[in-house]
């Protein structure tokens, strides 16, 4: 994805290789998306970026169906939890990608970031979470208790979200490193983890079969 972004900055803003890599991720700090911030400085076409790079990526060739994940999902006791997909890829990148992992009957839906609508509303933006909670109907209660739950993979994202009220699990790629800054009240590996943090949301506690 990242290969395609930068390409999408060098043909459509004429940069160099360098220049269009600086600029996307100066982008993606600034905004939380690439794409916001070409929409903000440069008019393009959000649903053309959204052809060319995101529904450009040749995910039948890497994402297969994930048993562990379905088995972890489904052990959800959704009398507690209302399992909710929260992205800032665009409608169709999300629909595909839970289904190749073979998940996408295990959340009751999503909100995602609208291409087709101006100005963008994305993560870490407090107007996201707001959009996830009227869409997912949670109550007020709910938030001001720490009731709502939110897992993700970046930082900032984590960070704001917690500062909005929610209580947040900052999934790692790379080990756990005490000296890191936390982003969330937890940190994880893997989402599998989930059964040790919040054991009291699964219907069982041993790890199900693959």
């Amino acid at each position: 994805m990242s290969d395609l972004i930068d390409r999408y900055f060098e043909t459509h803003l004429s940069l160099s290789a360098q220049d269009a890599n600086t600029l996307h991720f100066r982008y993606y700090r600034d905004y939380g998306l690439a794409i916001e911030g070409l929409v903000r400085h440069h008019k393009v076409d959000p649903l053309e970026y959204n052809r060319l790079v995101d529904d450009a990526l040749p995910l039948d060739e890497v994402l297969r169906p994930d048993p562990e994940l379905r088995n972890l999902l489904q052990d959800l006791d959704t009398s507690k939890v209302k399992p909710w997909l929260l992205t800032n890829a665009y409608i169709t990148h999300a629909r595909r990608i839970v289904r190749l992992l073979g998940v996408e009957d295990c959340f009751e839906g999503v909100t995602y970031c609208d291409y087709g609508k101006l100005p963008f509303v994305c993560k870490p933006a407090k107007a996201m979470y707001e959009k996830a909670e009227l869409e997912a109907k949670v109550r007020p209660e709910d938030r001001g208790g720490g009731r709502v739950y939110f897992v993700d993979d970046s930082f900032l994202n984590c960070m704001h979200a917690q500062q909005y009220g929610w209580t947040t699990v900052h999934l790692l790629e790379d080990p756990i490193d005490g000296e890191q800054p936390m982003a969330s009240k937890y940190r994880v590996n893997s989402l599998l983890e989930l059964r040790k943090v919040f054991p009291e949301f699964f219907k069982s506690t041993a790890p199900s079969a693959s």
